[in-house]
């Protein structure tokens, strides 16, 4: 019982730290760590330290509007190409069996390819590298794990810091005049940070049906109550009349939502989890405004799993494979088709997978 605890917890750690972002979705890196970290009996009486490092990758190429795929930009050669690398580094403090803090800081590296940002008829690439957005947050079990140890339900709360640079730049070719390149903030998708402060919530839970099987649900939302960022989406450009008047010329400060839930056996030292993962940039956020530029949409995604735990170190891959992926409208979209009186639905790229390694330490 003991071992299975222990392999469900950092299963539950591991995976609930942020896989986001599988595309144009800006979905940022901001660290959802669920600290269900060690055996209750281990942690109670000094407590202790976890590290935890988890690296992601995927590279997103197919577009949609709203379900429907738009299988002739691959075939034309249009389609935007983003490569995005992450890598959470975590640090989590366990206070006792029921309290933890952590600091999750993500270190990120990404590149985009397309022909429509760089006049149209050469393929460039921009990109970003450094910090993104770091968050602490506090977690607390409902209940005494000690006379709960079937099953129990964790609450967090933290703060999401607009420490990754939400203005980052790079050349765009063939934009400026005499096809002149030009230097402008790169695209929402792979910028570092959002520029807002976020306030984290999130739910955790468990329940072992019985030595071996087990099963699991996260719930992670982040509110951003800042609407804007004051980023133009223009590339270094002017923005267009058409784009100041549908509200799409300054990047938004979207919230994010993430829903996890499925089941894990535990084979000796290895645990093999299976489940289904919903990530969504909501078109309106819970507080503030939901004006500007932003590419709202859901990736519902099968999400195989496995675990090997050694006695204070634990490596893991996830691989969660997008099932259905939908662009949905935006405010702009939506204030496009009021003033025009023409449905208005803009597309985004999505990846086929995301790649998932990490190890977590007992310190």
């Amino acid at each position: 019982m003991k071992k299975s605890y222990f392999l469900l917890t950092v299963t539950l750690f591991l995976a609930t730290s942020k896989l986001f972002a599988q595309g144009c979705v800006a979905i940022k890196s901001t660290g959802g760590v669920c600290s269900m970290l060690d055996h209750p009996e281990e942690t109670d009486k000094n407590g202790g330290w976890v590290f935890n490092s988890n690296i992601r990758y995927y590279k997103s190429y197919k577009h949609f509007i709203g379900r429907q795929e738009q299988p002739q930009r691959v075939t034309l050669g249009t389609n935007v190409i983003n490569h995005a690398y992450t890598q959470d580094i975590a640090l989590t403090r366990v206070i006792n069996s029921r309290w933890s803090f952590s600091v999750d800081v993500p270190i990120i590296s990404n590149t985009r390819s397309s022909l429509y940002e760089h006049g149209g008829n050469e393929r460039h690439s921009t990109s970003s590298f450094g910090i993104g957005d770091i968050r602490i947050a506090g977690y607390v079990w409902a209940f005494d794990p000690h006379k709960f140890k079937n099953g129990n339900i964790q609450f967090g709360l933290g703060l999401k810091l607009p420490t990754g640079d939400y203005k980052y730049t790079d050349y765009f070719y063939n934009t400026g005049p005499g096809g002149t390149k030009l230097l402008g903030p790169v695209d929402q998708s792979i910028q570092l940070g959002d520029g807002g402060t976020g306030i984290t919530t999130e739910i955790n839970a468990f329940y072992h049906l019985s030595h071996t099987f087990n099963l699991y649900g996260n719930f992670y939302y982040l509110i951003n109550p800042r609407e804007q960022n004051g980023v133009s989406s223009a590339r270094g450009g002017t923005p267009s009349a058409t784009s100041i008047a549908y509200g799409s010329d300054v990047m938004s400060v979207p919230d994010q939502m993430m829903l996890r839930f499925g089941t894990s056996v535990s084979v000796k030292r290895f645990i093999f989890s299976a489940g289904f993962r919903d990530e969504c940039l909501p078109s309106r956020d819970i507080i503030g405004g939901s004006n500007g530029f932003r590419r709202p949409g859901n990736i519902i995604s099968a999400e195989p799993g496995i675990i090997y735990a050694f006695k204070k170190v634990s490596v893991n891959a996830f691989v969660p494979i997008a099932l259905i992926r939908e662009r949905t409208q935006s405010v702009p979209d939506k204030i496009k088709t009021d003033l025009t009186g023409v449905y208005a639905q803009g597309d985004a790229a999505f990846a086929d997978y995301a790649i998932n390694i990490g190890i977590s330490f007992k310190l």
